[in-house]
């Protein structure tokens, strides 16, 4: 008996981790060891204040059960507490933040609320996969803009004035931009909210990197008005080096985040308690916490600078977050091209540029999440194989 998929899953493929994951696990199922620098999940742990929270309030016995759709009020506290102390962002914690269990489901939360049959939504090329699969899931269509090396990876706004906005409803952004890591700036915030309010837009805005090696960070949300035409994603996978424990958060306008979570509550049930104890500790570290992060990221960068001056790649020394974006030779077709080599002859996986879109497919992106002592390791393998060929 077969059973067709949803018509809206008919051009939603499979995450391409998801697949290639597979086929690395098969190569050390071989005996190959593969290093994996393709994927940014920290290897490092959480600060160990917020392990003793959780274990404390786990072995509680009332702390088990269904929470609030909204989260509870000693999360929300915290998240408004750490907008207005990095970002300068006012936020009032009953009405303005909505925890997520994780940032990626926001995305869907967003367009699901959002988005039908019809609309069109703009989407960054290169730009995370998640935001096309979402648009297209809800029904409506991911129309791409294309960012470039030449216009530091910022949208051309001279382009997207002379395209078609008339069914345009919502705009995706990511800055400190994933995969370029080009860094967030005041001005290009003030341009992005006053094109939205402009063309009636609703500004997604996607920021967990802003942390990471980055000595400033910034939130769309300090534009004035830009609660009137924007929505924040934010989460503590990268910042807090708690990505699997699935936390994030949501902000925006009264009005839209009663209407997202319309959508939400009929989704999940709310996040385990103790999980969000643990999650406004982390909230409190004092901006030590960011400084020794930064410290241990800056010595992995080096290394995968030397990594790409090996691959004789191009990159920009200057650029952000938790990975380096680089361009690969000549002597490559592409960004598969090189990344399929390295895997089968070194047998290191560093993840090809193009699956963020065709405007990447010159570039690969290695990830930091990795110690000193494995990139060395990588490193020599590299070095080993390129004097093989």
């Amino acid at each position: 008996m077969h059973i067709e998929v949803a018509q809206r899953l008919q051009h939603t493929e499979e995450y391409y981790f998801s697949k290639k994951l597979r086929e690395i696990d098969e190569m050390n199922k071989r005996g190959a060891q593969v290093i994996n620098l393709g994927i940014g999940s920290p290897d490092l742990p959480p600060h160990p204040d917020v392990l003793r929270v959780l274990n404390e309030e786990a072995n509680k016995t009332n702390t088990h059960g269904y929470q609030s759709y909204k989260g509870a009020a000693i999360l929300r506290e915290a998240i408004a507490n750490w907008y207005a102390h990095y970002y300068d962002v006012s936020l009032n914690p009953q009405t303005e933040i909505l925890p997520l269990i994780g940032s990626k489901e926001g995305i869907v939360h967003i367009c699901m609320t959002y988005l039908q049959e019809g609309d069109e939504v703009l989407i960054p090329n290169p730009g995370y996969p998640a935001y096309t699969s979402a648009v297209r899931i809800s029904g409506a269509t991911a129309i791409s803009y294309e960012l470039n090396a030449e216009n530091s990876w910022q949208p051309d706004f001279e382009t997207l004035e002379r395209s078609d906005l008339s069914r345009v409803k919502m705009m995706w952004i990511n800055y400190p931009h994933m995969p370029t890591g080009a860094p967030a700036t005041m001005e290009l915030f003030e341009r992005i909210v006053a094109f939205g309010k402009k063309h009636n837009i609703l500004i997604c805005h996607d920021n967990p990197y802003s942390f990471i090696l980055n000595d400033k960070p910034l939130s769309l949300m300090a534009v004035p008005g830009a609660k009137e035409v924007a929505i924040e994603l934010n989460s503590l996978s990268k910042s807090s080096n708690m990505a699997g424990w699935r936390i994030g958060m949501l902000i925006a306008d009264e009005n839209r985040i009663n209407e997202i979570l319309r959508f939400k509550s009929n989704m999940d049930s709310g996040m385990f308690l103790p999980l969000q104890s643990a999650a406004a500790m982390a909230l409190r570290l004092d901006s030590s916490w960011y400084s020794e992060l930064n410290a241990v990221y800056a010595k992995r960068r080096e290394k995968v600078f030397h990594i790409m001056d090996i691959l004789e790649c191009d990159y920009d020394r200057s650029q952000v977050g938790l990975f380096v974006w680089a361009k690969v030779p000549d002597k490559y077709p592409d960004g598969y091209a090189l990344s399929d080599d390295i895997l089968h002859h070194a047998h290191v996986f560093i993840t090809p540029g193009g699956i963020f879109g065709n405007a990447g497919k010159r570039y690969i992106r290695i990830s930091l999440c990795a110690t000193e002592a494995v990139l060395e390791n990588a490193i020599k393998r590299i070095e080993t194989e390129l004097k093989l060929v």
